[in-house]
């Protein structure tokens, strides 16, 4: 046990109670993370490669691809090499990296999903329209927004990390660095790390959330207007996979801040397992939604893979 200077290096506990099956564990984890990279790996080469693909949506959809890489390549190397080679100690500087990182990305993810509800909002509200609202340096604005969005709200909190001392335990109860876990060491005031990210989820996540709910209310409303019922089906055909994507991560996000927030009680390993549902679930979800609600992905898929097989 390190002792309780405040430079000392923080001890990552993995999975707490099944220490001796860590490398059983280390199996499904690795398999999912080689699954998560391939996924979303193959989409971002698809869209680069492919020219039917450089479209708004498919921007989006690169962003987010890119999004889920970066959290999953953030903590799951991390996390295998407590699994598999008991590596549990991190230094300081390294685990408020990690942890501005993933709270970034997570504000990154909801503002992109936010993004692609836009644009099948002016896909079906305004399709003639679609390619002079959407340009494509339009998207490239709104991602831009997007990403600084996301990892300057955050530096505050991970700012006074770094100022806070730390006298207590220097034991986290994960396989890595979240800023509510780093934050209950510290032997100083954090009233301001209490707070801030309640308002901050308020102004993100929610946020996010309630503008995504009150597009598709209009959504809906444009598509019950149509004639046809086969061209209602399309209509909305090219909204499921968004629609999924969203109920995916923001399930999770909510089953994850009801369980901090509620779930003081709760025994350990249900924290434990929301966490990690919440970092894997959504990037191993995302590409595999999109590939196969998506004709475009699809074809583009299959036509790699025949280029190969002739190759």
């Amino acid at each position: 046990m390190w002792s309780n200077s405040s430079a000392a290096p923080f001890l990552l506990t993995g999975i707490l109670g099944l220490e001796a099956v860590h490398h059983w564990i280390s199996i499904p984890f690795f398999a999912i993370y080689l699954s998560i990279l391939s996924g979303n790996g193959t989409l971002l080469f698809l869209i680069w490669n492919d020219h039917s693909l450089y479209e708004p949506m498919y921007y989006l959809l690169a962003l987010l691809a890119g999004t889920d890489l970066g959290m999953t390549l953030t903590t799951m190397p991390m996390v295998l090499a407590v699994l598999l080679f008991d590596h549990r100690e991190i230094a300081q500087g390294v685990c408020f990296t990690q942890s501005y990182l993933i709270h970034s990305l997570a504000i990154v993810e909801s503002g992109v999903l936010l993004a692609m509800a836009y644009d099948r909002f002016i896909a079906i509200r305004s399709p003639l329209r679609y390619n002079s609202i959407l340009t494509n340096s339009r998207v490239m604005r709104i991602g831009l927004g997007v990403m600084l969005r996301g990892f300057v709200t955050i530096v505050p909190l991970i700012v006074w990390l770094y100022w806070f001392p730390y006298c207590h335990s220097h034991v986290l109860s994960h396989a890595f660095c979240l800023h509510q876990d780093v934050m209950k060491l510290a032997c100083a005031d954090i009233t301001f790390n209490r707070l801030y990210p309640v308002i901050l989820v308020a102004l993100t996540f929610f946020l996010d959330a309630l503008i995504i709910v009150f597009s598709y209310v209009l959504i809906l409303k444009t598509v019950m207007g149509i004639a046809s019922g086969e061209e209602r089906a399309k209509a909305l055909n090219t909204c499921v996979s968004h629609i999924s994507c969203v109920l995916v991560f923001y399930i999770t996000v909510i089953g994850l801040t009801f369980i901090h927030r509620f779930g003081k009680h709760a025994p350990h390993m249900v924290h434990i397992t929301m966490n990690y549902v919440y970092f894997l679930f959504p990037p191993f979800m995302d590409p595999i939604i999109y590939s196969i609600k998506t004709k475009q992905i699809q074809r583009s898929i299959v036509h790699l893979f025949s280029v190969h097989s002739r190759a």
